[in-house]
């Protein structure tokens, strides 16, 4: 008798066993069951939606043992290590399982996120495919300390293994590129102690910090000195206006045309002196990035306590999660900043999972809402949250290209059952 998942494939099951199937309600073992859901998700047009939401609620030690099994079919591995299904506990041993192809791995390795670089680098298999090395080093988020620890590695090899066809299609096209590819660095940071902060000990904040740091000893140690490197670049903590390509032309007056002008001189000096406040504005901005960057990671996560907005709205995006999460047991934070936060695309995912966590976040329906509609929230994350929606905002939902078709099509049969519902009061 054929086996469950070749009845599905060769559609041989009545539609309430499909159904059933994308429920993950078959009575067949686990790893069947996800090698069925799998199917599902991406062959049928009917079930796939049902079945897609249920893999993301699957139970994490059946997805565990399923995608650690080299017998695995490459179908199910090549789902969970796509981008748009990834999940972070599963992603170390997706990378140590050999039936993880090479391809897969470059192909996540091309826009890997801070959170994903360190699984990333910690894999003995990944260090060893000298060909994915290549990629993740074009990768703008990789830090020069961990640049200059890959090419260390790399130099007992005679000739690096050149870049298959399979992994250099992941790559962008401008990839070689080294201004594209080198990651923007701030600029050089002040003595230390000229950001010394003098205000008078806030016991709250005192004790926040004491807690935090008791709390996170061990991967504070860990971390040991990692410098401050903002997910997105220092180009969009500052602005693009402070980087401008203006073209300049000498335009000085001769001194005695100068001093028949008088009154007229001081008058065009008030508009010269407020077209410079833009100017300051953006040098506090670097100021402040200055004073963070001189900062070692026990020193960004006591700002990120009882520093101000501006210090938090900076390091939430630290790449070292321990500081980005920080951020959130701040105890001056307001649910607006909060709001910004979870509609931010260049935050560490752990960033958007940990805010609804909170009670007093969780409670805010502008927060949830901005976390549903951000492409960068984890799908599991999202779908959980996506039953607390208005009517107004999940038909919105339904029709933004930036978040995942999963999302897009549920929001849209929500909104459908809603206003059925509505219509029968």
């Amino acid at each position: 008798m054929a086996s469950m998942i070749e009845q599905i494939r060769a559609s041989k099951l009545p539609s309430n066993m499909m159904q059933f199937a994308a429920r993950g309600a078959l009575q067949v073992p686990a790893a069947e069951n996800i090698e069925i859901l799998v199917h599902l998700s991406l062959h049928n047009k009917v079930f796939g939606e049902l079945a897609r939401m249920t893999l993301a609620g699957w139970d994490e030690k059946a997805c565990l043992a399923a995608v650690s099994n080299p017998q695995t079919p490459r179908e199910v591995l090549d789902y969970f290590i796509s981008g748009d299904n990834l999940r972070p506990k599963l992603l170390p041993a997706l990378l140590e399982n050999p039936s993880v192809p090479e391809s897969m791995i470059a192909k996540l390795s091309v826009s890997a996120m801070r959170d994903t670089i360190e699984i990333l680098l910690k894999s003995n298999r990944v260090r060893s495919m000298a060909s994915v090395v290549e990629v993740l080093k074009r990768n703008p988020y990789l830090r020069k300390e961990e640049v200059a620890e890959l090419n260390k590695k790399a130099e007992p090899v005679a000739e690096a293994e050149p870049v298959s066809a399979a992994t250099e299609a992941a790559l962008p096209a401008s990839s070689n590129s080294p201004t594209e590819s080198a990651p923007i660095s701030a600029p050089a940071p002040l003595d230390a102690e000229a950001f010394e902060d003098k205000s008078p000990a806030d016991p709250e904040h005192e004790a926040a910090i004491s807690a935090y740091m008791a709390e996170h000893k061990t991967e504070i140690a860990a971390e040991g000195d990692k410098p401050f490197q903002a997910i997105g670049g220092v180009v969009e903590i500052l602005g693009q206006d402070y980087f401008p390509v203006v073209e300049t032309q000498e335009t000085t007056a001769p001194p005695a045309a100068a001093s028949k002008e008088g009154a007229a001189g001081a008058a065009a000096a008030k508009p010269a002196a407020q077209a410079r406040k833009p100017a300051d504005i953006e040098g506090k901005r670097l100021n402040t990035v200055q004073k963070i960057n001189a900062l070692d990671v026990k020193g960004r996560i006591q700002l990120a306590l009882k520093g101000n907005k501006e210090e938090r709205s900076i390091l939430i995006r630290d790449g070292t999660k321990v500081v980005s999460l920080a951020v959130l047991e701040a105890p001056k934070l307001s649910d607006g900043e909060v709001e910004k936060f979870a509609s931010q695309k260049n935050v560490l995912e752990a960033v958007l999972r940990q805010i609804p966590l909170k009670r007093r976040f969780a409670k805010n329906y502008i927060v949830v809402r901005n976390l549903v509609a951000n492409p960068r929230t984890p799908l599991d994350l999202g779908l959980g949250l996506m039953k607390n929606l208005l009517v107004q905002d999940l038909k919105n939902l339904s029709a933004n290209k930036e978040v995942s078709e999963t999302i897009r099509k549920l929001a849209l049969k929500m909104y459908k059952q809603k206003m059925e519902a509505a219509n029968k009061k």
